[in-house]
């Protein structure tokens, strides 16, 4: 659901694979526990490959593998616990119940959410929503707040 105080979308160019890790360090330093992050783009587009290079740079040092089929990895970082959902084989809002997806989210976590658009109704609050495309051998990535704290994360990625 969108905000409408909070719609700021930015849009950013993702050249190679160098540059979508570096992105992931910078959002790494940007956050703070209680968040919220989506991740859409067609199969392909870099998600997990975003949020395995923030993981990385939040001390995770074991595999970290894709939630393609556990639905959700949960990993203890320096900074606060991280819950990665890929909700891609999703095909009922009802499942996430028996997935217990309510409990992940706390002012405690971090949750990033791959296919966000799968979990409908149950989806909690967003902070911010990164939707990549496909640019040639890169990406392009569009942010949008859609919180105070999205704001914020916008913010620190601007360097401000």
């Amino acid at each position: 659901m969108m905000n409408t105080l909070y719609d700021k979308e930015v849009r950013l160019d993702l050249p190679d694979a160098a540059k979508s890790e570096q992105f992931a360090v910078q959002l790494g330093n940007c956050l703070k526990p209680g968040l919220t992050l989506c991740f859409s783009g067609e199969i392909g587009a870099g998600k997990t490959t975003i949020i395995r290079a923030m993981l990385k740079s939040l001390g995770v040092e074991s595999t970290i593998k894709s939630p393609t089929f556990s639905l959700v990895e949960s990993y203890l970082c320096t900074l606060a616990p991280v819950h990665h959902f890929d909700l891609y084989r999703i095909e009922q809002e009802d499942e996430l119940e028996y997935l217990g997806f309510r409990d992940y989210f706390s002012t405690e976590t971090i949750c990033c959410i791959e296919w966000p658009e799968h979990a409908g109704k149950a989806l909690p609050m967003v902070d911010i929503r990164f939707k990549l495309t496909s640019k040639g051998a890169g990406r392009e990535m569009h942010m949008c707040a859609l919180s105070a704290a999205g704001e914020r994360i916008l913010a620190c990625l601007a360097g401000e």
